[in-house]
């Protein structure tokens, strides 16, 4: 399958349209459907008994005729065949009439009047033949085109189907009612999300909408804890504050859970700035627009002030704008705190990888202090716990490491925001990866953690680990945020499922395609990146199942990065298509519950990923109950998983030192980057070469490997390294990120980069023995 159409390029091209009108489809998209030759026909070739038999020679020479025509190609054009079409629609079309016994009678009459036409026969036999021409094949290559490309024959109900221009229209309920729009605009730790919040409480009815789980189970516990009764609704869980299951008038959930046909006095919708994210842009969308609330509270930054304006606009709704300053005192140090000797009680080091996460918190345990560890894949329940430990004023862990995760969703009494790094891993509009330093929105929503009100630490502090870094947070910080420009739509399944009335043959990934290429937007949307939607639709294509499941797998909340959560996903579609119930007792066999506590960080990460696939049942146990039915066995099995996974994050650093000296060969696979770090990021940071991710790898299990010498050769390795040689490796790079923190020396890396490519040219991709990995085993994992 081709690669989607690039999201902001769509909305681009069709705002350059000014009106939307309908542009060409990207016809690489459109897959041919294969068209069998007829082989020896049971009944009496018609043709032949009405004229005579066919020289294969002369209609080969005829057919390449009729493909070099230029009047025959314009035909094409005007018919939908563009070149590429009108190639593939010919070699098609030439290999059916060549390799079949037998053509239709109309069809075999015309090519023998061509035939005839073309020979020297009598003149009196071309008069009696008509004389045929090789134009006269057109409407018969016009049928078989359309045969293997039926799309040409719908286009325009294609068209029509995927026109996304009017997204308000999609919502009648909402648009039956006036709705009243209040902006609460303001930077992290303002109160703006409180003011709607209390609004929440005080109404008869309301809807919160969050984009975590966290934040919505904290609005859920604090609704019932005023005596609001208040149900939880995720895709994982729905827990009634009614001891009946009777639903109440006010539910928190995350937003892609939200009911738009449900009449609500009040709706809350937080971090409205997300409604630009390129995978899950389309949720806040859909809830702005679709929402039935007599009052709607969008809460977020003041960038996204313009674009819900305009959007509203196009429903004939005004908005409110209420803004917010900062409650407490956020200060940029002037000096990077360059050692983790330097840390205080109260500090948070960001880092925007698990092996930042890994090295920054054995350092820091190496050192006497105990820290708390908090990143993207730990389950919630151990997120809480890692918070709750840390923000407890009678524990000795004083000191938190974590990723970006901490930007929203948990309460934490930081005094102090160190940033590791400024350069993070992440995904563009196109779906590709890519190294760049963080955007300013990013540094605000992490920096604006320090100095909580209300919490022991009154003001907040923010730095960087090296000094290098400092200047140029600084300068992120003191840029206004990029307004927010347009809003992300996502194709519903009933558009799906008429895409596929009209195009039967199709596969679900290719529907997607075709539907994107020809999707039609304004300049307020864009078209949300669907890649791991791709992703799974073509990893179960081969599995048989009703378009609509088919489409519910593919929406499975699943990192694609897990192959372990892949496969249990690949299980679960195969025997739900063979009506088989997936039971407690197949899930624990899969599973090889019950589990033990962590020995190494390999353990961990396996435990983390079987979390993963408890959720992932418990998804699809509220979408397809019958086929799920041991939810409630499955939640009480996971709670258990949680606490063996705390137990793992809580001596985190012995699991570290256990993988470094007795898993050698699995430490590469343990500990490589969620995103590969390229050392070419100097040219566009874009990280999407296979074997520079593989380079990259080799290089980070080096760099665990020397991690023992960083105590004694940082400060030496510092003072001797000029600024020039980091950046010519490009900055914020995993090469740069070793080079400063004295893991590697430029004769060390050129020797590595040297190493690499000499096995990459010899079909290898791992180290050589000189580094560390030299067991048959470890080459036989990265190959």
């Amino acid at each position: 399958a081709n690669r989607l159409r690039p999201a902001a390029s769509a909305a681009a091209s069709s705002a350059a349209g000014g009106d939307g009108g309908s542009r060409a489809p990207d016809t690489s998209l459109f897959v041919p459907v294969p068209l069998k030759p007829v082989g020896d026909a049971a009944e009496e070739d018609v043709g032949a008994e009405l004229t005579r038999p066919l020289d294969k020679g002369e209609v080969l020479k005829n057919l390449n005729k009729f493909y070099k025509r230029k009047e025959i190609q314009r035909l094409g054009a005007e018919n939908g065949l563009d070149a590429r079409l009108f190639h593939q629609a010919f070699i098609s079309f030439r290999k059916y009439i060549m390799e079949s016994s037998s053509v239709s009678a109309d069809l075999h009459i015309i090519l023998n009047d061509i035939c005839c036409g073309a020979g020297k026969q009598a003149n009196f036999l071309k008069w009696v033949c008509l004389l045929g021409h090789v134009d006269d094949l057109f409407p018969f290559f016009l049928r078989h085109a359309k045969q293997i490309f039926p799309m040409l024959d719908c286009m325009d109900d294609l068209r029509k189907i995927s026109d996304l221009r009017l997204p308000p229209n999609w919502y009648p309920d909402a648009r039956a009612i006036q709705r009243k729009i209040i902006f609460h605009a303001g930077p992290t730790n303002s109160g703006k999300t409180h003011h709607a919040i209390q609004r929440f409480l005080s109404a008869k009815s309301g809807i919160y909408c969050g984009p975590l789980k966290l934040l919505a189970h904290e609005i859920f516990q604090k609704s019932n804890d005023a005596n609001v009764p208040c149900d939880l609704v995720t895709g994982e869980e729905r827990v009634y504050a009614n001891e009946d299951a009777r639903p109440a008038p006010h539910i928190a959930c995350t937003i892609e859970m939200c009911s738009t046909n449900t009449p609500y006095e009040v709706a809350v919708i937080d971090e409205i700035q997300m409604i630009r994210d390129p995978a899950r842009g389309w949720a806040w969308t859909r809830a702005l627009l679709g929402l039935c609330a007599e009052e709607i509270h969008v809460c977020g930054e003041p960038a996204a002030i313009d674009l819900v304006t305009e959007l509203m606009y196009t429903t004939g709704e005004e908005v409110e704008v209420r803004n917010y300053k900062r409650l407490t005192c956020l200060t940029v140090l002037d000096y990077a705190l360059e050692s983790l000797d330097n840390l205080r009680p109260g500090d948070c080091v960001v880092c925007f990888s698990k092996n930042d996460i890994y090295s920054v918190s054995r350092q820091i345990e190496a050192r006497g202090l105990e820290c708390a560890v908090i990143y993207g894949s730990l389950p919630p329940g151990t997120k809480l716990e890692q918070a709750k430990k840390f923000n407890d004023p009678n524990d000795p862990c004083k000191i938190l490491v974590a990723t970006d995760a901490i930007g929203m969703g948990l309460n934490l009494c930081i005094k102090r925001i160190i940033f590791n790094s400024i350069v993070k891993p992440t995904v563009n509009e196109k779906g590709e990866k890519e190294i760049d330093s963080i955007t300013t929105s990013q540094a605000l929503q992490i920096a604006g953690r320090a100095g909580r009100y209300g919490s022991s630490f009154k003001q907040g502090e923010v730095t960087t680990m090296h000094r290098d870094d400092l200047a140029q947070l600084k300068e992120i910080l003191s840029e206004p945020v990029p307004p927010v420009k347009a809003a992300g739509l996502h194709p519903t399944p009933e558009q799906i499922e008429m895409f596929a009335y009209h195009l039967p043959d199709a596969t679900l990934s290719n529907l997607i395609d075709i539907f994107v290429s020809l999707s039609q937007v304004d300049g307020l949307y864009f078209v949300c990146n669907i890649d791991d939607f791709k992703f799974l639709a073509d990893m179960i294509q081969h599995i048989p199942l009703n378009l609509r499941s088919r489409y519910v797998f593919c929406t499975a909340p699943l990192n694609r990065k897990e192959p372990f959560v892949c496969t249990t996903l690949l299980k679960f579609a195969r025997q739900f298509s063979r009506n088989e119930p997936l039971t407690f007792d197949w899930l624990c066999r899969h599973t090889k519950w019950p589990l033990a506590a962590p020995k190494n960080i390999k353990e961990l990460v396996h435990l983390e990923a079987v979390h993963d696939v408890f959720d992932l049942y418990l998804w699809l146990s509220y979408r397809f109950m019958d086929m799920f039915p041991d939810a409630a066995r499955v939640r009480d099995i996971q709670k258990k998983l949680d606490d063996i996974i705390q137990v793992g994050v809580s001596n985190i650093t012995k699991l570290i030192r256990a993988s470094q000296a007795g898993a050698a060969p699995g430490t590469a696979e343990v500990m490589s980057e969620d995103f590969p770090l390229s050392r070419t990021v100097r040219d566009t940071r874009a990280v999407s070469d296979r074997h520079g991710a593989k380079s990259t790898e080799a290089l980070s299990v080096a760099a665990e490997g020397l991690g023992e010498r960083r105590g004694r050769n940082l400060k030496a390795y510092r003072s001797a390294t000029k600024q020039d040689d980091l950046k010519s490796h490009g900055r914020g790079s995993l090469a740069d990120r070793l080079l400063r923190e004295g893991l590697l020396t430029q004769e060390m890396l050129r020797q590595l980069e040297s190493e690499w490519q000499d096995q990459h040219r010899n079909g290898r991709y791992g180290l050589s023995s000189k580094r560390g990995d030299s067991s048959k085993e470890t080459r036989k994992k990265k190959k």
